[in-house]
């Protein structure tokens, strides 16, 4: 924990519990705020569901006490089970307590069912109150120091994973090499790379480590240390997959594994030697329109020891387009579920393949994008364009 987060974890802990009253009687919320003032509480209070989400605006708050009825509707509790949603709408880590009377107990039972925490009834005991608070700010504010630090931790990762990425792209004489890398919500296990091993090979790998998280991270991070560490301009790709391989099946678990390409370019002599280890086979679009896929290579990176691999080459012309992706980008959901898919990439490449290969990477991504409501996974693509 760095300091700044320890600082806002304890911070936190230590102020004097906030808590927002609700109820229509006056003279209930009065009697409130003077019983939970006395315990050291600093009171807010509201009379409509309306002053309630004003008052959360103003947040935050470590309990909302509230009665489930109100002026509109005083014996069903409707207008209470209302605002309880649109509360968790502003806030899902606020502990709601709903106040009822002891005829409308089934009334604060499905409160609960819709994520309050607890319910004292009508008329109240003080000590069960002031209890029942005591319990729901504790588990709340725990919850929150929790989640605080999952986000700082995430932020961490996430800033690691963006720091194994290329910060520039090298490039090679008669071609143009870009890359974009979008992370979704969550810690994913994308990777790419692009580097120079001498004056006229590129080596370019991409990657996709399974699971999220941190561990995935952790193991994207392995999984650069490895590549770097093993290819040369004497390590041809296939040799290369062998060795990363071992070297990832000492760290990944029995159900891990990791998608993997890697290619080196000869830019003068326009040929590209190839292995693909599991990973989704890149697309080579020609000049012509014409589509190859490269699958050349073997198992997956982690799922044995002594993984054979083979390796491919191809030739790369003038006009021709690589694209080089991760599983994010075809699994992207439309709203009614569907997969972008591989035929909407290849068809978006063919139709603009007499683009550069960063315009070309731009009307892809705004292609699944459009076709898809929000990425659920992290999405990379490398383009090569031959020149």
């Amino acid at each position: 924990m760095n300091a700044m987060t320890e600082e806002m974890v304890n911070g936190a802990q230590t102020k004097p519990p906030r808590v927002l009253i609700a109820d229509d009687q006056q003279a209930v919320l009065d009697a409130l705020r003077l019983l939970l003032k006395q315990e050291g509480y600093e009171i807010e209070a509201a009379s409509s569901p309306a002053a309630v989400l004003a008052t959360l605006a103003n947040g935050p708050f470590d309990a909302l006490l509230m009665d489930l009825n109100y002026a509109r509707d005083t014996t069903s509790g409707q207008e209470g089970l209302d605002l309880v949603a649109r509360v968790q709408e502003i806030d899902r880590t606020l502990p709601i307590v709903v106040m009822t009377a002891w005829s409308s107990v089934p009334v604060a039972v499905e409160a609960m069912r819709r994520g309050v925490r607890d319910f004292v009834e009508k008329p109240w005991n003080n000590d069960a109150v002031v209890r029942t608070l005591q319990q729901q700010v504790s588990v709340a504010r725990e919850e929150r120091r929790q989640l605080l630090l999952a986000e700082q931790e995430a932020a961490l990762a996430r800033e690691t994973e963006r720091g194994l990425l290329p910060r520039e792209i090298p490039q090679m004489p008669g071609y143009e090499i870009c890359g974009a890398w979008h992370p979704a919500s969550t810690l994913g296990g994308d990777y790419f790379d692009a580097r120079k091993l001498n004056d006229r090979l590129l080596a370019i790998s991409i990657a996709d480590v399974s699971g999220k998280g941190t561990s995935a991270a952790l193991l994207v991070s392995n999984l650069q240390a490895a590549v770097r560490a093993s290819s040369s301009a004497d390590v041809p790709p296939c040799e290369l997959c062998q060795g990363v391989n071992k070297l990832m099946r000492s760290n990944l678990g029995q159900d891990r594994f990791v998608t993997f390409f890697y290619a080196v370019l000869d830019a003068p002599a326009r040929q590209l030697a190839y292995c693909n280890a599991g990973h989704n086979a890149p697309v080579l679009v020609r000049a012509s329109g014409s589509v190859e896929r490269l699958h050349c290579g073997g198992l997956v990176l982690g799922f044995a020891v002594e993984a054979p691999y083979e390796q491919g080459t191809v030739q790369l012309d003038p006009g021709d387009r690589l694209l080089l992706f991760t599983d994010g980008l075809t699994e992207a959901n439309s709203a009614e579920g569907e997969e972008f898919g591989e035929e909407r990439l290849i068809q978006t490449a063919v139709e603009n393949r007499g683009f550069s290969a960063k315009a070309l990477e731009e009307k892809v991504l705004a292609s699944a994008s459009a076709f898809s409501s929000r990425f659920t996974d992290d999405v990379t693509l490398v383009v090569v364009a031959a020149q």
